[in-house]
């Protein structure tokens, strides 16, 4: 079944990029060919240790393959070609494995160097050859001219359209989605049972069967305050005491596709708002979910958020007033200061969020949501995450205190509720033709 969504996923593929060289020659002088890089490997400033390597996504787009200095040539009606760079090396492992069900659909090159890529390229390539990747001095030692690095017309229309998944692509992310939440029932039990956050943190990776590097990002396992910064990144390995919430945002890659997903959990002991606040959200974000269909404008989606959350504060007696007041004054946003979500693929915040045509007109997020990372309409295939969330955080309700807005908040129940940090909860969802499906739900 995967080879043959593979297959359909590489024709889908070979056509928008035929797409994007017949446009791009329209305006320019034509490439008729692309080399698409995965990027080389880099090490930390005065040392030889490596960084860990993540390639480019639009190499990870055709091949399931997280190497440094792997290509792939592209000419519209020729079969792609696979430079696989493999080098003669007894320090570390080179080996990569061909699996059929995807190295079937190249022609495979395999070579040590690349520069001898150049010996091996269709006749009379270079002078019509663009590259895409991170690296142009590569790209001009194998002769490709500056103007064809990297093009920008190109990159737009191939960044917009990484948005629409095939098959394929719902296949690897729904694998992710089951992988992921194997972690995430283990990080609970963790949890539950007293663990701190380097014991969850490994709990988690133990189940889905990761090293930390093959993270689609880095986990942020939170404990009680900690759960209050947005993207916290440490682990904490010190006795667990007195910890009542976990907020754990931790996703899985699987052929290169990863998926992002955020629980918030919680025990007994926890504060008898806080535990009401958590049933609310977890009831918002399935609402919000509900929402989703073609046509409908991923700010919209936002902006129905802070509605909610609004409201939820006010029926809990966190804050005071009408939800007009509220929402006028931006207080919802101080509880709530991220974007409702992303676009998720090959990159966790994948490309083409703000971009609204293949032309790369770019629609800037609204002037109070600045951090909302996604103001296209949806459609058909798309997958994003929808992850409201509500957080306590001294640095954005503090300054509060002196201003007139202060008398809408509960400052008493405020101060009670800090320690328990914050509080998120994340699917990942897919747009169908008539509504949606979410493709982490169905695996719990």
């Amino acid at each position: 079944m995967t080879a043959e969504l593979f297959k359909q996923h590489i024709e889908s593929l070979k056509l928008n990029y035929e797409t994007a060289l017949a446009r791009f020659s329209e305006n320019n002088e034509g490439l008729d060919a692309l080399l698409v890089h995965s990027g080389s490997e880099e090490h930390y400033f005065a040392d030889d240790r490596g960084i860990a390597f993540q390639s480019f996504g639009h190499l990870l787009h055709w091949l399931p393959i997280n190497r440094p200095d792997q290509f792939v040539y592209f000419c519209a009606g020729e079969q792609a070609i696979y430079f696989q760079i493999v080098p003669e090396d007894y320090w570390y492992d080179q080996s990569i494995e061909n699996d059929s069900w995807w190295a079937d659909c190249f022609q495979i090159i395999r070579l040590g160097t690349v520069k001898e890529i150049s010996q091996h390229l269709p006749k009379n390539a270079i002078g019509n050859l663009g590259y895409l990747g991170p690296d142009e001095s590569i790209a001009i030692e194998l002769g490709i001219e500056k103007e064809a690095v990297n093009p920008q017309q190109l990159i737009h229309y191939l960044d917009y359209q990484r948005a629409y998944k095939t098959a394929y692509e719902v296949e690897q992310l729904k694998s992710a989605n089951q992988l992921a939440l194997a972690g995430h029932n283990a990080a609970r039990q963790q949890f539950l049972a007293g663990g701190n956050e380097y014991e969850i943190h490994m709990a988690y990776l133990q189940a889905c069967g990761l090293l930390e590097d093959e993270c689609p990002y880095t986990n942020i396992v939170a404990l009680n305050e900690k759960a209050a910064i947005l993207h916290y990144q440490y682990k904490r390995n010190t006795p667990a005491e007195n910890c009542n919430v976990l907020l754990i945002d931790a996703g899985c890659r699987v052929n290169g596709y990863g998926s992002d997903i955020t629980r918030t959990s919680v025990k007994e002991s926890v504060h008898d708002t806080f535990k009401a606040l958590l049933a609310g959200m977890e009831s918002i974000e399935q609402q919000l979910v509900a929402m989703v269909k073609p046509g409908v404008a991923y700010p919209d989606i936002h902006f129905a958020t802070l509605n909610k959350i609004g409201q939820l504060l006010i029926d809990l007696d966190i804050c005071q007033g009408s939800l007009q007041n509220l929402m006028e004054l931006k207080i919802p946003h101080l509880f709530m200061p991220h974007g409702v979500g992303h676009l998720l693929g090959l990159q966790v915040h994948d490309v083409g969020g703000h971009q609204q045509d293949i032309a790369g007109t770019f629609l800037a997020p609204p002037a109070d949501a600045p951090a909302l990372r996604n103001t296209r309409e949806l459609d058909t295939n798309m997958v994003f995450t929808i992850e409201p969330g509500c957080y306590f955080i001294p640095l954005l309700l503090e300054p509060v205190r002196n201003e007139t807005r202060k008398e809408f908040i509960n400052w008493n129940l405020v101060d009670e509720l800090y320690p328990c940090g914050g509080i998120r909860v994340e699917d990942n969802v897919l747009v169908t033709k008539d509504g949606f499906e979410n493709l982490t739900r169905q695996f719990e």
